[in-house]
């Protein structure tokens, strides 16, 4: 039997991808259900992968083809498990693998630390789908704690002051919101440096940068690798990559009242990584050279065992 992992793209590909060697239970032959993005090609190029159709939040007609999407593959085989860290492909796929009788986990992403997203409020209410939080804090009722994605990493000793010469910033690729006051700050910031520039949605126009919307996965992990300092927007995914290249970034978050998000969820996930010393938090206008020098200075190691997750029933 396989092992079966849906995600969306974005963070939840990333945590899922960085989660699936600490599942506690054997998993050699698996299958991945996500979008279809240049991240997913990069990190599940030699994986089984099915492309499920790209579904923003409460596209009900794409919503509903990954749910036939999902008895067909359910059918398809015998599965030992089915896993997912979001979002909605989580709700088409583990209500029905756990109604066959195939054990359900949903872990819910990093990016909700004081409570459980629309998707986990929908599966804590499933028949048999055993849901996780990665914050002990709001643990309880339907919700275990089974760790946590950044339990991999650990705060390194910093190395010595020396000038910004190459920078990254990104603000991801699956946002549908801009972040242009993150952008115009650091054009100030980042005049002299050598920067990649990973823009998104934003509206750049009049800002003199060489903005790409996107960058291929490995380009961006290459360039983080040399960067002396990565500003990111707080998301989970962005700040994974960096801390994978054993950078401490500089995160900053999206607020809602300037429209850059749904919601100010980028604003936990910044403390939660500030609190582990695994980031630098700033807002727009705090972005000048000191604040990059301090994360500049900083670096991350990752633990070569990290903790299994505890999905005990």
């Amino acid at each position: 039997m396989s092992l079966l992992l849906v995600c969306s793209g974005g963070g939840h590909l990333k945590q899922l991808h960085e989660l699936v060697e600490r599942l506690p239970f054997p998993h050699k032959d698996r299958t991945w259900v996500t979008f279809d993005t240049g991240l997913s090609r990069s990190l599940l190029e030699d994986e089984d992968v099915v492309y499920a159709t790209y579904a923003a939040p409460r596209d009900v007609p794409n919503i509903a083809r990954n749910a036939v999407l999902a008895v067909r593959l359910l059918r398809r085989q015998r599965w030992s498990a089915v896993v997912s860290t979001g979002s909605s492909l989580a709700v088409d796929f583990l209500p029905l693998a756990a109604l066959r009788g195939i054990p359900s986990y949903f872990i819910e992403t990093a990016a909700r630390a004081s409570g459980p997203s629309m998707t986990g409020r929908i599966l804590a209410r499933a028949p048999r789908v055993a849901t996780y939080t990665q914050y002990p804090a709001w643990a309880g009722g339907h919700w275990r704690y089974a760790g946590s994605i950044f339990d991999g990493f650990t705060p390194a000793e910093p190395v010595p002051a020396a000038p910004i010469r190459r920078a990254v910033v990104t603000v991801g690729t699956t946002e549908s919101y801009g972040f242009r006051r993150m952008i115009e700050a650091l054009t100030v910031s980042l005049k002299d440096v050598d920067t990649v520039w990973q823009t998104g949605a934003t509206d750049v126009s009049g800002l003199d940068i060489p903005a790409r919307a996107t960058v291929p996965h490995g380009e961006l992990v290459e360039a983080i690798a040399t960067a002396d300092v990565v500003i990111s927007h707080a998301g989970t995914g962005a700040a994974l990559t960096a801390l994978e290249a054993g950078r401490c970034p500089v995160l900053v978050p999206r607020l809602r009242r300037h429209g850059e998000h749904v919601d100010d969820h980028q604003v936990q996930i910044a403390a939660e990584l500030l609190g582990r010393g695994l980031a630098v938090v700033a807002a727009p206008d705090e972005l000048g050279p000191d604040v990059l020098q301090q994360a500049a200075r900083r670096r991350v190691d990752r633990l070569l065992r990290p903790p299994a997750l505890d999905l005990g029933s």
